[in-house]
C-alpha cells in the first residue's frame, strides 16, 4: 500500500509496511541484554542503505532523528515482546508513532526484523521484496534506524518517510501565490476572503472589495511545489486579473500525515 497525501477536497491517505521475512521467529526467555540501544550498528544500517539506493539509482536518504525516535521506541517494545511485529497491543499504528515523535510526512514506511549483526539484518531486507521496497523506494527521502541488543539477538527498526516541511499560513500562501504569478494575475494583498472559502467545502465568499469571484479552487496537499491542473487551466486563459490565495488547517486525514489545505480565488 503506497501513501500520497493529494486530493481536490479530502486526502485519503494509507500506511505501507512491509511484513517482517527472515528471522521473525518468537524468542523466549528472559531478556539478557537489557534491551541496549546500538548507535553504531544504526548507523551501519544507514550507511547501507545508502550504499544500496546509490547502486540502484535512488536518491540518497537524510537522518531523521524524529524518526529514529519512533523507530527507538518501537524497537525498545519488540525487544520486551520477543516476536517482532509492526504494532502491538495498546501501541499507535506506525504514523501515529512518528507523528508523535515530531515527524511531519505524506509517506510512512517502515522495515523490522531480528537478526545476528547489522550486515545481516540488511541483507535480509534486501533478500525480501516488500522490505527491499521499502529501503529503495523513490517515494521516501528521509529515514530513522533503531537497532536494539537482547536475548542474544539484534532487534531492528527502520523508519522511512518523506519529509514534509512545516510552514506558517502565511509561508504557506507565499508559495502558493509564487506559482500564481507567473501566469500574470496580480496577487491581492488581503487573504481573509480565500482563507473564509479555504475553511468551506462549497459556497463563494462575500465579495471583496466590490470584485465578484468568478472561479475557487480548494485543495489539500504534501506537495506545493505545483498547482492543480484545473487551476493552471483555468490561470491559462487569460480572463482573470487578481488572485487572493488563502490557507486554513487541513480537514481530517486518514493517519497523521502532514497536509495543507489551500484555496485561490480568481477574478
Amino acid at each position: 500500500m503506497k501513501i500520497l497525501a493529494l486530493s481536490l477536497l479530502a486526502v485519503p491517505l494509507l500506511a505501507l509496511i512491509a511484513a517482517p521475512a527472515a528471522w521473525s521467529q518468537s524468542y523466549g526467555g528472559a531478556d539478557d541484554g537489557a534491551g541496549q540501544n546500538l548507535r553504531a550498528e544504526s548507523q551501519q544500517v544507514f550507511a547501507l542503505a545508502n550504499q544500496a539506493r546509490a547502486q540502484a539509482g535512488v536518491g540518497r536518504l537524510q537522518w531523521d532523528p524524529e524518526l529514529a525516535d519512533a523507530a527507538l521506541k518501537h524497537c525498545l517494545r519488540m525487544a520486551a515482546e520477543g516476536p517482532i511485529a509492526h504494532r502491538y497491543g495498546g501501541e499507535a499504528d506506525l504514523s501515529g508513532r512518528a507523528a508523535q515523535a515530531g515527524a511531519h510526512f505524506s509517506v510512512i514506511e517502515e522495515n523490522v526484523a531480528i537478526g545476528p549483526s547489522a550486515s545481516a539484518i540488511h541483507e535480509e531486507w534486501m533478500e525480501s521484496p516488500g522490505h527491499r521496497q521499502n529501503l529503495l523506494s523513490p517515494d521516501v527521502d528521509h529515514v530513522g534506524v533503531a537497532i536494539v541488543a537482547a536475548r542474544g539477538v539484534l532487534y531492528a527498526v527502520a523508519d522511512y518517510s518523506r519529509a514534509v516541511q512545516q510552514l506558517s499560513t502565511p509561508q504557506v500562501e507565499a508559495r502558493v501565490a509564487a506559482l500564481v504569478r507567473p501566469s500574470g494575475v496580480s496577487i491581492l494583498g488581503d487573504p481573509s476572503a480565500a482563507r473564509a472559502a479555504c475553511r468551506e467545502d462549497e459556497g463563494v465568499p462575500r465579495a471583496a472589495g466590490g470584485m465578484q469571484p468568478r472561479f475557487i479552487m480548494r485543495w489539500q496537499d504534501s506537495d506545493l511545489s505545483h498547482l492543480p491542473s484545473q487551476l493552471v487551466q483555468h490561470l491559462e486563459t487569460g480572463k482573470y486579473h487578481a488572485a487572493a490565495v488563502g490557507n486554513c488547517p487541513a480537514q481530517v486525514t486518514e493517519g497523521a500525515f502532514t497536509a495543507y489545505r489551500v484555496a485561490v480565488i480568481l477574478y
